[in-house]
């Protein structure tokens, strides 16, 4: 038989998370094989691999992970590990006959996660592109494709940044600075973020190679909202230092006194959020790899042209 896409996954992975009657964590690689047994897939269905080098059905199973963790019918209380949710319990009592996108749209974080991950839909391309297939053209196609991926990869980064230890996290930070070109080499720069030793500091780096201004970081590996209290004191420790410039980042996000009054202080400060520590991870190869790459090409219309 073809190995089963991923929305044929979504109802049995979500079973098999249930199965013993109560949330239980089990590990993603186990109900891959599990899966992969109850579809009857043989060794080499099993080891077949996607162009990036990937299991195809491995891969799949992970989809199905996401798009279900998205709707809230499953969680991830740790890297690797996935939990059936009382909304996902909830579903199952109603004995679907199977769960897909449109299944799925009922639930508001999976419409949010859709509509985000792609372009704003014209007339013509409106629907699912499973319903709608031959309106979107094979541009359109990749390029929505792209941005799902985008998204599981950013998902995936913050999960595994809020695991790492906090000295992990410190230079995960230095990295990043880096690769966006502060503080020089990577060297100079853990040599210059090391702790201050002020309670509202945890590092300082240089904004150029020369070191003509400096930056003050304070990195927050939390889970619960950075409040007001926290960046105001972030604030004091740089006029202590008679410091004009900081960033605050964090892994999860700042409530709405926080941000409105980093905009209301004296100075320059910058606040990011989980999301946008995963966007800037994403964007300079930070703790992400290539795993493939499509050219796209046209007929050179200029080429053909005579004199």
């Amino acid at each position: 038989m073809p190995i089963p896409d991923y929305q044929t996954l979504m109802l049995p992975l979500l079973r098999a998370l249930a199965r013993d009657g109560s949330p239980k964590e089990y590990r993603l690689k186990d109900l891959v094989l599990l899966l992969a047994e109850t579809f009857g897939l043989t060794e080499e269905e099993r080891n077949a691999l996607l162009p990036s080098g990937s299991p195809v059905f491995a891969d799949r199973v992970g989809w199905a992970r996401t798009y279900l963790k998205k709707a809230g019918l499953l969680e991830s209380p740790r890297p690797g590990w996935v939990r059936i949710t009382p909304l996902g319990l909830e579903v199952l009592r109603e004995n679907p006959k199977g769960i897909d996108n449109a299944f799925l749209m009922r639930f508001e974080g999976f419409r949010a996660f859709w509509e985000g991950s792609r372009r704003p839909r014209t007339p013509r391309t409106r629907g699912w592109p499973e319903e709608q297939g031959a309106l979107l053209s094979p541009e359109e196609a990749l390029e929505r494709a792209y941005a799902a991926l985008k998204e599981k990869v950013l998902e995936d980064l913050l999960e595994r940044v809020k695991e790492a230890s906090p000295a992990f996290f410190e230079r995960l930070v230095v990295e990043l600075l880096v690769r966006m070109g502060y503080g020089g080499s990577f060297p100079e720069a853990a040599q210059a973020t090391r702790p201050s030793g002020d309670g509202g500091i945890d590092g300082i780096i240089k904004e150029d190679r020369l070191g003509l201004e400096a930056i003050y970081i304070q990195a927050k590996r939390w889970d619960r909202p950075v409040g007001r209290p926290e960046v105001q004191s972030f604030v004091g420790a740089l006029q202590a230092y008679r410091a004009r410039k900081g960033v605050f980042m964090t892994t999860s996000t700042f409530t709405r006194e926080a941000k409105e009054y980093a905009e209301r202080v004296d100075g320059r400060i910058v606040l990011v959020d989980g999301r946008q520590l995963a966007e800037l991870m994403f964007e300079h190869n930070v703790g992400v790899s290539v795993a493939a790459t499509y050219c796209v090409k046209r007929v050179d219309g200029d080429f053909f042209l005579e004199e």
